[in-house]
């Protein structure tokens, strides 16, 4: 409305200086600013007002049909940009486009609509024709369909998407990688720019059935176990019958966890990745030489912040937990931002006042996001006053904001973190050990109650999040029961056995029980939970499922890694060993790599508890935390000396060390296994 007011006014003027003209001015006319409407308008023939009326008439019929055209193309634009596909979705995207080359460059202008603008079909994002759209046919019976939310920055698809894409590919040379996105309107947005087709995921399942793929691997690009994540295991249960295994592979920062506090390995590597890249870029030291470089971008006042998309979903406390992992790690200039949703510590205001209090003088963003799309150029570096860069700049709290636009897809070592997540989900039991599989080692368990991982074929059919994986399990007169809590009450009954048994007269189903499972951010939730029983630890054995749309499916589940519930591992070696000292092997990971505790490690056994002597390469270590429980050294000089207790062996064993090497205390996570092949008696 106001490009149109302004033209009007414009003829306005026009009208009056004709008329001036007419009335016998002297001189030359008043100059006059040109524009494509003017030049376009028919000239007074003899400078009678009439004539110059006509003139500003036939500008304003110009103006309007200029704007019709606009306004046609603006309505096209926003018929597609919707989430949801119709059959008339193809030839939409080809009118809209057909319409906005139809416009000249002054029309391309007066584009707006509720959605659109000229950037739609006008922003230069890169050449579309460096992508692949991996929607081919001729995929075979094995595939990995690998799941973004997508973007319509071209160079950004190149680089981020298509380079996790690619690395998948590389890395499983026997499968066919193909794509799906789950925004359509990023989706139509491509497609009728340049002319690129990209699945969604019903056009990507639907795709994988008719070309006949028995095994379907799902490789979700998305951070975390988010809405997208679950939309999109909500998407394949429709398709599950329509495949002989489907199995969904972890997002990049793998399993929640229960609360702020909880990490893991996924995490503690994309913390380090990430922090390194961002040194590098801004020209420091990268990790892969200690933290030198680090404690240099500290010297110089720097503090980095990654920002990811936020989300008011549970698992926005993946988020905090990555802050928690920095710190651990002793990057206490990397600071944790989100754009949108919880948590609140990570808003703008919350971050900006941290880095100030901190003294940090100079700040790089930086994209903790998959792609660097429109966030990272707009919500993050933007010039609207209303971008993260523009909000540091005007509080006057920083000598310089600066932002580095890179998403975290175009990092290699991030690109195999995705890698290893998918041959993680290959060899699930699905595709490989549990299809069939039998006989594996059980471990003697006393009578008692347990926690224990609970494993299945298919992300569809998990423990809940809040569950951290785990089940309960109860041994009572040598037979197994474990209590798991699922993620809903989507699932109504259970079967042990196969889904063809469940359907026959007298199965004896599992009935549910009501649970209710408390998440990291204290809100509650009423699910479903059942009792099942286990024939054998470690071994695979079968679980139908029947959902409330009333179709019965098989499944393969395991239970494995009891620990008894009061938090102490069942270890069975410690229970076979006599009392007396041994040598043990360790695989020691976690921190910058320079610190760690030496192998081998003394162990001493008494009664069947195991105590281990750690002996670290540093003197530098105050105290351990072992299973929450604090250690302090054993000794007062020299390299820092522990006695920890060994909690199991062959599985890693998660401590905390405190060290004072740093400018102030900082307790590092690291990752302890105790190899029982090594055990020599002393």
């Amino acid at each position: 409305m106001k490009k149109k007011l302004v033209i009007m006014v414009l003829g306005g003027v026009m009208v009056c200086s004709l008329m001036l003209a007419g009335c016998g001015g002297q001189g030359e006319a008043p100059a006059t600013t040109e524009s494509t409407v003017q030049t376009e308008a028919p000239a007074a023939t003899d400078g009678s007002a009439e004539d110059a009326g006509a003139a500003a008439e036939s500008v304003a019929e110009e103006t309007v049909s200029d704007q019709e055209a606009a306004d046609n193309v603006a309505a096209l634009i926003d018929a597609i940009y919707v989430q949801e596909r119709t059959e008339n979705t193809d030839e939409q995207c080809a009118q809209a486009k057909a319409a906005w080359d139809a416009l000249t460059d002054a029309q391309k202008e007066l584009v707006e609509g509720e959605n659109a603008d000229p950037d739609y079909f006008g922003r230069d994002t890169g050449d579309a024709s460096k992508d692949d759209p991996r929607n081919q046919d001729g995929i075979g019976e094995k595939e990995i369909l690998v799941v973004s939310f997508g973007t319509s920055f071209n160079d950004s698809r190149v680089a981020d998407i298509r380079g996790i894409e690619d690395a998948i590919q590389e890395a499983n040379p026997d499968w066919s990688v193909r794509r799906a996105f789950t925004a359509q309107i990023i989706i139509n947005h491509v497609q009728a720019r340049d002319n690129e087709f990209i699945d969604n995921m019903d056009q990507a399942l639907e795709r994988a059935v008719k070309n006949g793929v028995k095994n379907l691997v799902v490789q979700p690009t998305h951070l975390m176990h988010g809405a997208e994540y679950d939309e999109i295991v909500e998407a394949l249960e429709a398709y599950r019958d329509q495949f002989e295994t489907v199995t969904v592979a972890e997002p990049l920062l793998g399993e929640v966890g229960t609360d702020a506090t909880a990490i893991n390995g996924d995490k503690e590597a994309v913390a380090k990745e990430m922090t390194s890249e961002a040194l590098k870029d801004a020209g420091y030291d990268t990790l892969d030489a200690g933290t030198e470089g680090l404690e240099a971008a500290k010297a110089d006042g720097v503090a980095f912040v990654f920002l990811g998309h936020g989300t008011f979903h549970t698992a926005k406390v993946s988020y905090s937990q990555m802050q928690t992992q920095m710190d651990r790690l002793g990057f206490d200039n990397v600071f944790i931002g989100t754009v949108e949703g919880d948590p609140e510590e990570t808003a703008c205001e919350e971050v900006m006042n941290a880095i100030a209090e901190a003294g940090y003088q100079k700040v790089i963003l930086r994209p903790l996001m998959v792609v660097a799309g429109d966030h990272a150029n707009n919500d993050m570096a933007g010039e609207e006053e209303d971008s993260w860069r523009s909000i540091f700049k005007a509080s006057d709290k920083f000598e310089s904001v600066e932002a580095q636009i890179t998403g975290m897809g175009s990092i290699p070592s991030i690109q195999q973190i995705y890698a290893q997540h998918t041959r993680d989900a290959l060899d699930l039991a699905a595709l490989a050990d549990l299809a069939g599989a039998g006989g594996g080692q059980t471990q003697n368990l006393q009578d008692g109650v347990y926690s224990a991982d609970f494993k299945t074929d298919s992300s569809m059919f998990r423990v809940n999040e809040a569950c951290d994986g785990k089940g309960m399990l109860t041994v009572k007169n040598g037979e197994m029961v474990i209590h798991i809590s699922l993620g809903s009450k989507k699932i109504v009954n259970l079967y042990p056995g196969l889904a063809a048994d469940a359907q026959k007269d007298g199965a004896a189903l599992l009935e549910p029980t009501e649970d209710t499972v408390t998440y990291s951010d204290g809100m509650t939730e009423e699910v479903y939970g059942f009792d099942v029983p286990v024939p054998a630890l470690d071994t695979a054995f079968d679980l139908a499922l029947i959902g409330t749309k009333g179709k019965w499916y098989d499944h393969k589940v395991s239970v494995s890694g009891a620990e008894s519930a009061d938090g102490g591992a069942q270890t069975a070696k410690t229970d076979v060993l006599e009392d007396g000292s041994y040598s043990v092997e360790i695989a020691f990971e976690g921190g910058s790599g320079k610190a760690q505790i030496l192998s081998p490690v003394t162990v001493n056994v008494t009664g069947g508890n195991a105590t281990a002597t750690a002996r670290w390469n540093s003197p530098n270590y105050d105290y351990m935390l072992v299973d929450g429980k604090k250690y302090l050294p054993v000794n007062k000089e020299g390299d820092s000396v522990f006695e920890i207790p060994v909690l199991c062996f062959d599985k890693p064993m998660q401590v905390v060390g405190d060290t004072v090497a740093m400018s102030k205390p900082h307790e590092v996570t690291y990752e302890i296994t105790f190899r029982s092949e090594t055990i020599k008696k002393q």
